[in-house]
């Protein structure tokens, strides 16, 4: 039965310190975990780096194996393991986005079962500039940036769909594929995770061998959400985004048995502005 967990650590050195006496950061959580694989994004960090802040998981028997960005202090992608991959890559095959930190998969035996699982940390991209007149020219950049990144992502899931082995990948989207997906979907029709484009690609794709494993599983109705901002009440009055989530091939789907979101019990509790989403396989 593979449990994988996907999280977005919002930097893993500032994800395992102690913020006060009751959060003692990701550590214990990880520690407390059933999880086979876990996925996590926005790393931030070298390998090295990495390996230190998680030093004490791995000297409990987990594996670590990563994907850091070229740019310093940017994205970086990773998968913890009980068991040792049997084979990592890294990147989708592309010439802009591989040495960034945004993708990165492994093969695991898992029950005795082949699996391969990702780590998915998709650019965030900007506002569209066909659809506001206050876009500027890094807005433009980070627009069309996006607009490659989901090509070329699209036709790589394309081909793991078409292989017939079971893969998942978790991570964060960085979009909020329906209205059910954002608590304020009002008031973001034109904000970047939330365009008509971005929407449309997820929904292509889970309709060409791809499913969304929680919106499978919890049906038609709001969340659970997975990030909230830091800002204002948004934690408090459960104001979020549900951008973290698990594709899964389409086999493997239908032995999805159990999803959740591990939503902290209160705002000082969290170690990153996103939240642990688990998926449990039958």
């Amino acid at each position: 039965m593979p449990i994988i967990t996907t999280i977005n650590v919002n930097g893993i050195r500032a994800a395992v310190k102690h913020r006060n006496e009751h959060n003692h950061g990701l550590l214990p959580w990880l520690a407390a975990s059933d999880s086979d694989v876990i996925a996590l994004q926005e790393v931030r960090a070298t390998d090295d780096e990495a390996r230190e802040s998680l030093g004490p998981a791995l000297d409990d028997g987990w594996y670590l194996v990563t994907a850091p960005s070229s740019v310093k202090g940017h994205a970086g992608v990773a998968l913890l393991s009980r068991s040792e991959p049997t084979a990592v890559r890294a990147g989708i095959g592309s010439t802009e986005f591989d040495d960034l930190g945004r993708y990165i998969e492994a093969d695991y035996l898992v029950g005795g079962e082949s699996l391969t699982a990702g780590s998915l940390y998709l650019p965030k991209g900007a506002v569209d500039p066909e659809l506001t007149r206050t876009a500027t020219e890094k807005d433009v950049v980070k627009f069309d940036e996006k607009r490659r990144f989901l090509a070329e992502f699209g036709d790589f899931l394309a081909r793991h769909a078409a292989s017939g082995r079971d893969v998942v990948v978790g991570g964060d989207w960085n979009i909020a594929a329906t209205e059910n997906d954002i608590k304020a979907w009002k008031t973001n029709k034109k904000s970047p995770g939330f365009l008509p484009h971005e929407r449309e690609w997820l929904a292509g794709l889970f309709d060409d061998g791809w499913n969304d494993v929680m919106r499978d599983l919890v049906g038609d109705e709001p969340g659970p959400y997975s990030w909230w901002s830091w800002r204002g009440k948004a934690f408090d009055n459960d104001s979020g985004w549900r951008i973290d989530f698990h594709a899964a091939t389409a086999a493997l789907a239908r032995r999805a048995v159990k999803a959740y979101v591990d939503r902290p019990d209160a705002y000082d509790l969290r170690w990153s502005d996103h939240a642990p989403v688990t998926a449990v396989f039958g």
